[in-house]
């Protein structure tokens, strides 16, 4: 899951960007509303999570804002402001939740996993993904080749999601290491290429025909054809 944070208490940013990613999610972090605004207009995120009482541009003005310009991800709205009126506030600005601080990331994850699976699948989020008989189900984390079931690890099945999202296009590993780890590593690190390997090995062994290719020089592609 891809997740925006937009939260100007440093100390509790980093708390949740830690957790998320120990539970193996993405998240990207912005300080301010108007960053947080321009970051879930260009991103593709599952689920946004909002402090209300932000710098720039507060909460409620930026939850407006996005759903003004047919921005429909999933809001958390998370705040010290827990007055129920304030919690009504924030639902009719167009917030799907509303969580107030201090809370327990146990909570958090569980809301913010809820608004991922309950926001409409469009043809770019599809809960299935389907390549000849390479099935991959986001709902269920699932993976299945003729009807074999394939166990990935969490990284194999965000690469192999992301992947099967761009069939037939090249993704190159900048593209990876920003969608899939959202990390600044080191762009010689080989730690895509042993990912890629390991997947490979996972959904084209003993398989036909072989639909994850390199393309030297440039990133990798799923293909039926090459």
């Amino acid at each position: 899951m891809k997740i925006l944070l937009v939260e100007d208490d440093i100390e509790t940013a980093r708390f949740i960007e830690k957790a998320m990613r120990e539970t193996n999610h993405i998240l990207h972090h912005e300080d301010n509303g108007s960053d947080g605004f321009k970051a879930a207009m260009d991103g593709d995120y599952q689920v946004i999570i909002a402090d209300r009482m932000l710098p720039r541009m507060d909460g409620i003005k930026m939850i407006t804002k996005l759903r003004e310009n047919e921005n429909y991800t999933p809001v958390l709205i998370l705040s010290a402001l827990g007055e129920t009126q304030q919690k009504v506030d924030g639902l009719q600005a167009g917030s799907d939740d509303y969580l107030t601080k201090p809370f327990s990331f146990a909570e958090l994850l569980a809301r913010t996993e809820a608004l991922a699976r309950r926001q409409p699948f469009s043809k770019e989020n599809n809960p299935e993904l389907k390549l000849e008989d390479l099935e991959l189900n986001r709902l269920n984390r699932e993976v299945y080749r003729n009807n074999v079931r394939i166990d990935l690890n969490a990284k194999e099945f965000m690469i192999l999601e992301y992947l099967m999202q761009h069939v037939d296009q090249v993704v190159t590993r900048t593209m990876l290491l920003e969608n899939v780890w959202d990390y600044n590593f080191d762009p010689q690190t080989n730690v895509i290429d042993v990912h890629i390997s390991r997947l490979r090995s996972k959904i084209d062994k003993g398989f036909d025909p072989p639909l994850l290719h390199t393309k030297r020089g440039i990133g990798y592609i799923l293909s039926a054809t090459g």
